[in-house]
């Protein structure tokens, strides 16, 4: 069992005590529009999907236990606030979640946590990033340049929201969620989102995004989904192995 509650009390006591380090895994994700095909919970799962691997990749290793917490479902996501669906919490909220969480964890003795998120909206990251640092755990930035080096072209291009990187992690995970008739057919919308930002576009359709995508989701395969998985669940194993050296 990975799920930290679908134990016990007693069990985590022991999880605690016991001889392997428990290191407990954190998703976080975003509520916000992804393209006409993929869903409103894209980031989330991402992010659960990265953990439980992680955590089933784990689960024979000597040292360590890996569990997975419950899930933040909410993050910041102003940008796509014209699109119906979108559920955004302030920079404010997140970080005090976050802090809460851990502090709460910390004070029983469980103080490895690792923060896995997949949604790069720039004030949620920012949010995340003062969070662990003030918490003293750790954040898995996918933003940092060595791993963004490892991901995909897409990704490494900056357009990359609901295209062909997170549409073919979704097909892998939850192929049901993704309206593959409309993906299909969704033509090309290539926007450098970073440089879009960096130019002061403060949503979706200012940076060219009508229909709250960019890259290439007609592009997007299980198979790269998988391929993908593997790599984002490397980074995160790695990490991990490193917090339960400390």
């Amino acid at each position: 069992m990975t799920a930290f509650a679908e134990l016990t009390s007693p069990q985590i006591a022991e999880l605690r005590d016991g001889p392997r380090k428990p290191v407990l895994l954190l998703p976080v994700g975003a509520v916000e529009p992804h393209g006409p095909h993929a869903p409103l919970a894209t980031d989330l799962l991402i992010s659960a999907g990265m953990c439980q691997r992680a955590a089933d990749r784990l689960a024979g290793d000597d040292d360590l236990r890996v569990l997975v917490l419950p899930a933040l479902d909410y993050g910041v996501t102003d940008m796509g606030a014209s699109f119906p669906g979108v559920i955004s919490i302030s920079p404010e909220t997140l970080c005090a979640l976050i802090k809460d969480v851990c502090a709460s964890l910390k004070r029983q003795g469980l103080d490895r946590i690792v923060v896995v998120n997949n949604h790069y909206e720039p004030a949620h990251v920012t949010a995340l990033r003062t969070a662990t640092k003030d918490a003293g755990v750790a954040y898995l930035d996918l933003l940092r340049r060595a791993n963004v080096a490892r991901l995909t072209d897409e990704f490494r291009s900056g357009s990359c929201h609901a295209g062909q990187y997170e549409t073919s992690l979704v097909l892998a995970d939850r192929p049901e969620l993704v309206d593959t008739a409309v993906q299909r057919e969704l033509p090309p919308v290539l926007v450098d989102m970073p440089a879009a930002m960096s130019a002061g576009h403060k949503d979706f359709v200012e940076m060219g995004m009508d229909a709250a995508y960019c890259g290439t989701p007609a592009g997007a395969t299980a198979a790269e989904g998988k391929s993908t998985f593997d790599t984002l669940t490397d980074l995160l194993v790695e990490l991990i192995r490193e917090v339960g050296r400390a």
